[in-house]
Protein backbone atom coordinates (compact mmCIF):
# COMPACT_ATOMS: atom_id res chain seq x y z
CA UNK A 1 0.00 0.00 0.00
CA UNK A 2 2.92 2.31 0.74
CA UNK A 3 3.95 1.98 -2.89
CA UNK A 4 0.77 3.78 -3.96
CA UNK A 5 2.23 7.26 -3.70
CA UNK A 6 5.68 6.36 -5.02
CA UNK A 7 4.25 4.76 -8.12
CA UNK A 8 2.29 7.86 -9.03
CA UNK A 9 5.39 10.06 -8.81
CA UNK A 10 6.33 8.84 -12.25
CA UNK A 11 3.06 9.72 -13.97
CA UNK A 12 3.76 11.80 -17.10
CA UNK A 13 3.13 15.50 -16.64
CA UNK A 14 1.05 15.69 -19.81
CA UNK A 15 -1.67 13.71 -18.00
CA UNK A 16 -1.65 16.36 -15.32
CA UNK A 17 -1.98 19.27 -17.72
CA UNK A 18 -4.82 17.61 -19.65
CA UNK A 19 -6.61 17.07 -16.35
CA UNK A 20 -6.14 20.69 -15.34
CA UNK A 21 -7.82 21.80 -18.55
CA UNK A 22 -10.96 19.89 -17.50
CA UNK A 23 -10.94 20.99 -13.89
CA UNK A 24 -13.79 22.84 -12.29
CA UNK A 25 -14.54 24.14 -8.82
CA UNK A 26 -15.61 20.86 -7.20
CA UNK A 27 -13.41 18.29 -8.97
CA UNK A 28 -10.13 18.02 -10.74
CA UNK A 29 -11.69 16.28 -13.75
CA UNK A 30 -15.15 17.26 -14.94
CA UNK A 31 -16.56 13.71 -15.00
CA UNK A 32 -18.67 12.47 -12.12
CA UNK A 33 -20.88 9.47 -11.47
CA UNK A 34 -22.37 10.73 -8.26
CA UNK A 35 -23.60 8.47 -5.47
CA UNK A 36 -25.79 9.77 -2.67
CA UNK A 37 -25.58 8.44 0.88
CA UNK A 38 -28.98 7.41 2.26
CA UNK A 39 -29.16 6.99 6.04
CA UNK A 40 -32.39 4.98 5.74
CA UNK A 41 -31.03 2.51 3.20
CA UNK A 42 -29.66 -0.82 4.44
CA UNK A 43 -27.30 -3.35 2.89
CA UNK A 44 -30.11 -5.91 2.69
CA UNK A 45 -32.32 -3.44 0.82
CA UNK A 46 -29.56 -2.69 -1.68
CA UNK A 47 -29.11 -6.41 -2.34
CA UNK A 48 -32.86 -6.90 -2.82
CA UNK A 49 -33.06 -3.93 -5.21
CA UNK A 50 -30.08 -5.23 -7.17
CA UNK A 51 -31.54 -8.72 -7.30
CA UNK A 52 -34.79 -7.46 -8.83
CA UNK A 53 -32.97 -6.23 -11.94
CA UNK A 54 -30.11 -8.71 -12.02
CA UNK A 55 -30.00 -10.59 -15.38
CA UNK A 56 -29.70 -14.05 -13.79
CA UNK A 57 -33.23 -13.65 -12.43
CA UNK A 58 -34.40 -14.56 -15.93
CA UNK A 59 -32.84 -18.00 -15.42
CA UNK A 60 -34.79 -18.48 -12.19
CA UNK A 61 -38.04 -17.68 -13.97
CA UNK A 62 -37.21 -20.16 -16.74
CA UNK A 63 -36.36 -22.89 -14.21
CA UNK A 64 -39.69 -22.42 -12.43
CA UNK A 65 -41.50 -22.49 -15.76
CA UNK A 66 -39.73 -25.76 -16.58
CA UNK A 67 -40.74 -27.22 -13.19
CA UNK A 68 -44.38 -26.25 -13.86
CA UNK A 69 -44.23 -28.02 -17.23
CA UNK A 70 -42.77 -31.17 -15.66
CA UNK A 71 -45.47 -31.14 -12.98
CA UNK A 72 -48.14 -30.76 -15.62
CA UNK A 73 -46.73 -33.81 -17.44
CA UNK A 74 -46.69 -35.89 -14.25
CA UNK A 75 -50.26 -34.93 -13.41
CA UNK A 76 -51.56 -36.06 -16.78
CA UNK A 77 -53.67 -39.25 -16.79
CA UNK A 78 -52.02 -40.35 -20.01
CA UNK A 79 -48.37 -41.06 -20.69
CA UNK A 80 -48.50 -39.21 -23.99
CA UNK A 81 -50.76 -37.47 -26.44
CA UNK A 82 -53.75 -39.56 -27.57
CA UNK A 83 -54.16 -40.21 -31.28
CA UNK A 84 -57.03 -41.01 -33.63
CA UNK A 85 -56.70 -43.14 -36.76
CA UNK A 86 -59.39 -43.47 -39.43
CA UNK A 87 -59.66 -45.82 -42.42
CA UNK A 88 -62.16 -45.93 -45.29
CA UNK A 89 -62.34 -48.68 -47.91
CA UNK A 90 -64.80 -49.42 -50.78
CA UNK A 91 -64.94 -51.34 -54.12
CA UNK A 92 -65.69 -48.36 -56.34
CA UNK A 93 -62.57 -48.83 -58.50
CA UNK A 94 -63.23 -52.60 -58.76
CA UNK A 95 -66.47 -54.59 -58.70
CA UNK A 96 -68.55 -51.61 -57.56
CA UNK A 97 -71.23 -53.68 -55.85
CA UNK A 98 -71.45 -51.26 -52.89
CA UNK A 99 -69.02 -52.96 -50.53
CA UNK A 100 -67.39 -50.55 -48.08
CA UNK A 101 -65.72 -50.36 -44.66
CA UNK A 102 -65.26 -47.41 -42.29
CA UNK A 103 -62.97 -47.90 -39.31
CA UNK A 104 -61.78 -45.55 -36.54
CA UNK A 105 -59.37 -46.09 -33.64
CA UNK A 106 -58.55 -44.06 -30.54
CA UNK A 107 -55.12 -44.81 -29.06
CA UNK A 108 -54.41 -43.85 -25.42
CA UNK A 109 -50.78 -44.17 -24.21
CA UNK A 110 -50.65 -45.63 -20.70
CA UNK A 111 -48.21 -45.03 -17.88
CA UNK A 112 -45.84 -47.87 -17.09
CA UNK A 113 -45.76 -49.15 -13.55
CA UNK A 114 -44.19 -46.41 -11.38
CA UNK A 115 -43.56 -44.13 -14.35
CA UNK A 116 -46.03 -41.45 -13.37
CA UNK A 117 -44.65 -41.18 -9.82
CA UNK A 118 -41.15 -40.98 -11.31
CA UNK A 119 -42.30 -38.08 -13.48
CA UNK A 120 -43.80 -36.28 -10.48
CA UNK A 121 -40.54 -36.85 -8.57
CA UNK A 122 -38.63 -35.10 -11.39
CA UNK A 123 -41.03 -32.16 -11.17
CA UNK A 124 -40.63 -31.94 -7.38
CA UNK A 125 -36.83 -31.94 -7.62
CA UNK A 126 -37.01 -29.35 -10.41
CA UNK A 127 -39.00 -27.04 -8.09
CA UNK A 128 -36.48 -27.59 -5.31
CA UNK A 129 -33.55 -26.98 -7.62
CA UNK A 130 -35.11 -23.75 -8.93
CA UNK A 131 -35.55 -22.46 -5.37
CA UNK A 132 -31.98 -23.33 -4.47
CA UNK A 133 -30.72 -21.63 -7.61
CA UNK A 134 -32.63 -18.53 -6.56
CA UNK A 135 -30.82 -18.55 -3.20
CA UNK A 136 -27.50 -19.07 -4.97
CA UNK A 137 -28.11 -16.09 -7.26
CA UNK A 138 -28.94 -13.96 -4.23
CA UNK A 139 -25.67 -14.97 -2.57
CA UNK A 140 -23.80 -14.14 -5.77
CA UNK A 141 -25.43 -10.71 -5.91
CA UNK A 142 -24.64 -10.20 -2.21
CA UNK A 143 -20.96 -10.82 -2.92
CA UNK A 144 -20.93 -8.38 -5.84
CA UNK A 145 -22.68 -5.68 -3.79
CA UNK A 146 -20.36 -6.21 -0.83
CA UNK A 147 -17.27 -5.80 -2.99
CA UNK A 148 -18.69 -2.83 -4.86
CA UNK A 149 -19.57 -0.96 -1.66
CA UNK A 150 -16.21 -1.51 -0.01
CA UNK A 151 -14.38 -0.59 -3.22
CA UNK A 152 -16.29 2.69 -3.24
CA UNK A 153 -15.31 3.20 0.40
CA UNK A 154 -11.66 2.42 -0.25
CA UNK A 155 -11.32 4.58 -3.36
CA UNK A 156 -13.16 7.45 -1.64
CA UNK A 157 -10.70 7.20 1.24
CA UNK A 158 -7.76 7.34 -1.15
CA UNK A 159 -9.26 10.33 -2.92
CA UNK A 160 -9.83 12.21 0.33
CA UNK A 161 -6.30 11.42 1.46
CA UNK A 162 -4.87 12.63 -1.87
CA UNK A 163 -6.91 15.80 -1.56
CA UNK A 164 -5.67 16.39 1.98
CA UNK A 165 -2.06 15.79 0.90
CA UNK A 166 -2.46 18.28 -1.94
CA UNK A 167 -3.77 20.92 0.46
CA UNK A 168 -0.76 20.44 2.73
CA UNK A 169 1.54 20.58 -0.29
CA UNK A 170 -0.02 23.86 -1.43
CA UNK A 171 0.35 25.34 2.04
CA UNK A 172 4.01 24.30 2.12
CA UNK A 173 4.57 25.79 -1.34
CA UNK A 174 3.08 29.10 -0.20
CA UNK A 175 5.36 29.23 2.87
CA UNK A 176 8.47 28.34 0.87
CA UNK A 177 7.75 30.92 -1.81
CA UNK A 178 7.41 33.53 0.92
CA UNK A 179 10.72 32.51 2.48
CA UNK A 180 12.39 32.56 -0.96
CA UNK A 181 11.12 36.11 -1.47
CA UNK A 182 12.61 37.05 1.92
CA UNK A 183 15.91 35.44 0.95
CA UNK A 184 15.68 32.81 3.64
CA UNK A 185 15.67 29.89 1.15
CA UNK A 186 17.26 29.41 -2.28
CA UNK A 187 15.11 29.63 -5.41
CA UNK A 188 15.75 25.93 -6.06
CA UNK A 189 13.58 25.11 -3.03
CA UNK A 190 10.70 26.99 -4.64
CA UNK A 191 11.06 24.95 -7.83
CA UNK A 192 11.26 21.74 -5.80
CA UNK A 193 8.12 22.68 -3.88
CA UNK A 194 6.29 23.49 -7.13
CA UNK A 195 7.28 20.11 -8.57
CA UNK A 196 6.04 18.42 -5.42
CA UNK A 197 2.74 20.27 -5.58
CA UNK A 198 2.21 19.26 -9.24
CA UNK A 199 2.94 15.64 -8.44
CA UNK A 200 0.40 15.67 -5.62
CA UNK A 201 -2.07 17.24 -8.01
CA UNK A 202 -1.46 14.39 -10.43
CA UNK A 203 -2.04 11.89 -7.64
CA UNK A 204 -5.37 13.54 -6.91
CA UNK A 205 -6.38 13.24 -10.58
CA UNK A 206 -5.69 9.52 -10.53
CA UNK A 207 -7.39 8.98 -7.16
CA UNK A 208 -10.47 10.81 -8.37
CA UNK A 209 -10.56 8.70 -11.54
CA UNK A 210 -10.38 5.46 -9.53
CA UNK A 211 -13.14 6.72 -7.24
CA UNK A 212 -15.36 7.48 -10.24
CA UNK A 213 -14.68 4.01 -11.64
CA UNK A 214 -15.80 2.51 -8.33
CA UNK A 215 -18.92 4.70 -8.41
CA UNK A 216 -19.74 3.63 -11.95
CA UNK A 217 -19.25 -0.04 -11.09
CA UNK A 218 -21.65 0.28 -8.15
CA UNK A 219 -24.26 2.13 -10.20
CA UNK A 220 -24.02 -0.36 -13.09
CA UNK A 221 -24.40 -3.28 -10.70
CA UNK A 222 -27.22 -1.98 -8.50
CA UNK A 223 -28.97 0.28 -11.04
CA UNK A 224 -29.39 2.87 -8.27
CA UNK A 225 -27.43 5.99 -7.29
CA UNK A 226 -27.90 5.67 -3.53
CA UNK A 227 -25.79 3.73 -1.08
CA UNK A 228 -26.30 3.01 2.62
CA UNK A 229 -24.48 5.10 5.19
CA UNK A 230 -23.56 2.02 7.20
CA UNK A 231 -22.91 -1.41 5.74
CA UNK A 232 -20.48 -2.89 8.23
CA UNK A 233 -21.19 -6.51 9.20
CA UNK A 234 -20.69 -8.66 12.25
CA UNK A 235 -18.23 -11.50 11.74
CA UNK A 236 -20.03 -14.82 11.32
CA UNK A 237 -19.50 -17.44 14.02
CA UNK A 238 -19.30 -20.22 11.39
CA UNK A 239 -15.85 -21.80 11.43
CA UNK A 240 -16.19 -23.92 8.28
CA UNK A 241 -18.25 -24.41 5.14
CA UNK A 242 -21.44 -26.25 6.04
CA UNK A 243 -23.83 -28.24 3.86
CA UNK A 244 -26.29 -25.36 4.24
CA UNK A 245 -24.06 -23.15 2.11
CA UNK A 246 -26.28 -21.90 -0.76
CA UNK A 247 -23.81 -23.11 -3.39
CA UNK A 248 -23.69 -26.61 -1.90
CA UNK A 249 -27.46 -26.64 -1.40
CA UNK A 250 -27.93 -25.74 -5.07
CA UNK A 251 -25.58 -28.47 -6.30
CA UNK A 252 -27.16 -31.03 -3.94
CA UNK A 253 -30.56 -30.15 -5.35
CA UNK A 254 -29.19 -30.61 -8.84
CA UNK A 255 -27.82 -34.05 -7.86
CA UNK A 256 -31.25 -35.10 -6.58
CA UNK A 257 -32.84 -33.91 -9.80
CA UNK A 258 -30.38 -35.90 -11.91
CA UNK A 259 -31.11 -38.98 -9.81
CA UNK A 260 -34.84 -38.48 -10.35
CA UNK A 261 -34.27 -38.04 -14.09
CA UNK A 262 -32.31 -41.30 -14.19
CA UNK A 263 -35.22 -43.13 -12.55
CA UNK A 264 -37.57 -41.46 -15.02
CA UNK A 265 -35.57 -42.76 -17.98
CA UNK A 266 -35.51 -46.26 -16.49
CA UNK A 267 -39.28 -46.19 -15.93
CA UNK A 268 -39.86 -45.91 -19.67
CA UNK A 269 -38.92 -49.57 -20.01
CA UNK A 270 -39.30 -50.92 -23.51
CA UNK A 271 -41.77 -48.20 -24.42
CA UNK A 272 -45.29 -47.06 -23.64
CA UNK A 273 -48.18 -49.46 -23.42
CA UNK A 274 -51.30 -48.34 -25.25
CA UNK A 275 -55.04 -48.86 -24.91
CA UNK A 276 -56.76 -48.79 -28.29
CA UNK A 277 -60.53 -48.46 -28.71
CA UNK A 278 -61.85 -48.98 -32.23
CA UNK A 279 -65.15 -48.89 -34.10
CA UNK A 280 -66.03 -50.34 -37.51
CA UNK A 281 -68.97 -49.98 -39.89
CA UNK A 282 -69.19 -52.27 -42.95
CA UNK A 283 -71.55 -53.81 -45.52
CA UNK A 284 -71.09 -56.27 -48.35
CA UNK A 285 -73.23 -54.64 -51.03
CA UNK A 286 -75.66 -51.85 -51.71
CA UNK A 287 -78.52 -54.14 -50.73
CA UNK A 288 -76.77 -55.50 -47.65
CA UNK A 289 -77.24 -54.30 -44.09
CA UNK A 290 -74.70 -52.22 -42.21
CA UNK A 291 -72.72 -54.16 -39.65
CA UNK A 292 -71.50 -52.13 -36.69
CA UNK A 293 -68.75 -53.45 -34.45
CA UNK A 294 -66.17 -52.25 -31.95
CA UNK A 295 -62.77 -53.49 -30.82
CA UNK A 296 -60.61 -53.17 -27.73
CA UNK A 297 -56.86 -53.59 -28.02
CA UNK A 298 -53.93 -53.37 -25.62
CA UNK A 299 -50.39 -52.91 -26.95
CA UNK A 300 -47.56 -53.91 -24.59
CA UNK A 301 -43.98 -53.51 -25.83
CA UNK A 302 -41.34 -55.87 -24.51
CA UNK A 303 -37.62 -56.39 -24.81
CA UNK A 304 -35.91 -53.31 -26.20
CA UNK A 305 -33.33 -53.07 -23.43
CA UNK A 306 -30.60 -52.45 -25.99
CA UNK A 307 -32.49 -49.40 -27.26
CA UNK A 308 -33.08 -47.95 -23.79
CA UNK A 309 -29.50 -48.54 -22.60
CA UNK A 310 -27.99 -45.47 -24.34
CA UNK A 311 -30.59 -43.17 -22.74
CA UNK A 312 -29.89 -44.67 -19.31
CA UNK A 313 -26.16 -44.29 -19.88
CA UNK A 314 -26.60 -40.64 -20.88
CA UNK A 315 -28.69 -39.87 -17.79
CA UNK A 316 -26.17 -41.69 -15.58
CA UNK A 317 -23.32 -39.72 -17.18
CA UNK A 318 -25.08 -36.43 -16.37
CA UNK A 319 -25.56 -37.58 -12.78
CA UNK A 320 -21.90 -38.56 -12.48
CA UNK A 321 -20.76 -35.23 -13.91
CA UNK A 322 -22.94 -33.43 -11.37
CA UNK A 323 -21.46 -35.49 -8.55
CA UNK A 324 -17.95 -34.61 -9.77
CA UNK A 325 -18.99 -30.95 -9.95
CA UNK A 326 -20.20 -31.12 -6.34
CA UNK A 327 -16.83 -32.46 -5.21
CA UNK A 328 -15.01 -29.66 -7.07
CA UNK A 329 -17.34 -27.00 -5.69
CA UNK A 330 -16.79 -28.23 -2.13
CA UNK A 331 -13.02 -28.01 -2.57
CA UNK A 332 -13.31 -24.52 -4.04
CA UNK A 333 -15.49 -23.38 -1.14
CA UNK A 334 -13.03 -24.77 1.37
CA UNK A 335 -10.19 -22.95 -0.38
CA UNK A 336 -12.15 -19.69 -0.50
CA UNK A 337 -12.96 -20.05 3.20
CA UNK A 338 -9.29 -20.60 4.02
CA UNK A 339 -8.24 -17.55 2.00
CA UNK A 340 -10.94 -15.38 3.57
CA UNK A 341 -9.93 -16.49 7.06
CA UNK A 342 -6.24 -15.95 6.31
CA UNK A 343 -6.83 -12.48 4.83
CA UNK A 344 -8.89 -11.52 7.85
CA UNK A 345 -6.21 -12.63 10.30
CA UNK A 346 -3.46 -10.89 8.33
CA UNK A 347 -5.43 -7.64 8.13
CA UNK A 348 -6.15 -7.69 11.87
CA UNK A 349 -2.44 -8.04 12.63
CA UNK A 350 -1.49 -5.48 9.98
CA UNK A 351 -3.93 -2.91 11.36
CA UNK A 352 -2.17 -2.91 14.75
CA UNK A 353 1.21 -2.40 13.11
CA UNK A 354 -0.13 0.28 10.75
CA UNK A 355 -1.55 2.30 13.64
CA UNK A 356 1.77 2.16 15.49
CA UNK A 357 3.66 3.23 12.36
CA UNK A 358 1.21 6.08 11.89
CA UNK A 359 1.85 7.42 15.40
CA UNK A 360 5.61 7.23 14.97
CA UNK A 361 5.50 8.83 11.51
CA UNK A 362 3.30 11.71 12.66
CA UNK A 363 5.61 12.40 15.61
CA UNK A 364 8.65 12.25 13.33
CA UNK A 365 7.06 14.63 10.82
CA UNK A 366 6.23 17.11 13.55
CA UNK A 367 9.86 17.14 14.68
CA UNK A 368 11.08 17.41 11.08
CA UNK A 369 8.90 20.44 10.36
CA UNK A 370 10.31 22.20 13.40
CA UNK A 371 13.84 21.35 12.26
CA UNK A 372 13.14 22.69 8.76
CA UNK A 373 11.73 25.91 10.17
CA UNK A 374 14.90 26.28 12.22
CA UNK A 375 17.06 25.63 9.15
CA UNK A 376 18.51 22.41 10.56
CA UNK A 377 17.49 20.23 7.59
CA UNK A 378 16.86 20.90 3.90
CA UNK A 379 13.58 20.76 1.98
CA UNK A 380 14.39 17.46 0.30
CA UNK A 381 14.65 15.68 3.65
CA UNK A 382 11.38 17.25 4.77
CA UNK A 383 9.58 16.07 1.63
CA UNK A 384 10.91 12.53 2.01
CA UNK A 385 9.76 12.27 5.62
CA UNK A 386 6.43 13.90 4.73
CA UNK A 387 5.89 11.33 1.95
CA UNK A 388 6.64 8.45 4.33
CA UNK A 389 4.22 9.91 6.85
CA UNK A 390 1.50 10.25 4.22
CA UNK A 391 2.03 6.62 3.26
CA UNK A 392 1.79 5.54 6.89
CA UNK A 393 -1.43 7.49 7.43
CA UNK A 394 -2.99 6.13 4.25
CA UNK A 395 -1.91 2.59 5.10
CA UNK A 396 -3.52 2.83 8.56
CA UNK A 397 -6.79 4.15 7.14
CA UNK A 398 -6.81 1.57 4.37
CA UNK A 399 -6.21 -1.22 6.89
CA UNK A 400 -9.30 -0.17 8.84
CA UNK A 401 -11.40 -0.32 5.67
CA UNK A 402 -9.83 -3.58 4.53
CA UNK A 403 -10.62 -5.18 7.90
CA UNK A 404 -14.32 -4.45 7.46
CA UNK A 405 -14.15 -5.57 3.83
CA UNK A 406 -12.54 -8.89 4.78
CA UNK A 407 -15.21 -9.44 7.44
CA UNK A 408 -17.83 -9.09 4.70
CA UNK A 409 -15.85 -11.40 2.40
CA UNK A 410 -15.51 -14.00 5.17
CA UNK A 411 -19.27 -13.96 5.65
CA UNK A 412 -19.61 -14.33 1.90
CA UNK A 413 -17.25 -17.30 1.88
CA UNK A 414 -19.27 -19.21 4.51
CA UNK A 415 -22.53 -18.37 2.71
CA UNK A 416 -24.01 -15.90 5.22
CA UNK A 417 -26.44 -13.34 3.80
CA UNK A 418 -26.47 -9.79 5.26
Amino acid sequence: MSGFCYTKWFIPLFMLFSALCLAHEDAVVDHHDRINTDNTLTLTQVIDLTLEKYPDQLITSALKQEADALHQRGNSWLAGAPSIAMRYQDDLPGDDIGSREIEAELELPLWNWGQRSAGLAVAEQAYNSANKQSSLIKLKVSGLVRKALWNVNLETLRYQQAKSILEVSEQLLSKIQRRVELGDLPRSDSLLAQTEQLQKRSLLVQAEAEMMHAHKNYISLTQITDMPANYEEQLSTLKEVSNDHPKLSAINAMVKRKQAELEWVKSAGSGQSSFILGGKSEKDSDSGDDIESMSVEISIPFGGGAHLAPEIATANLELTETLALRARVFRELEQQHHEAKHNLEVTQAELKIANELKKIAEAHLKMTRLSFSAGEINLMDLLKIQARTNDAILHAKESEVMLQKHIALYNQAVGVQP
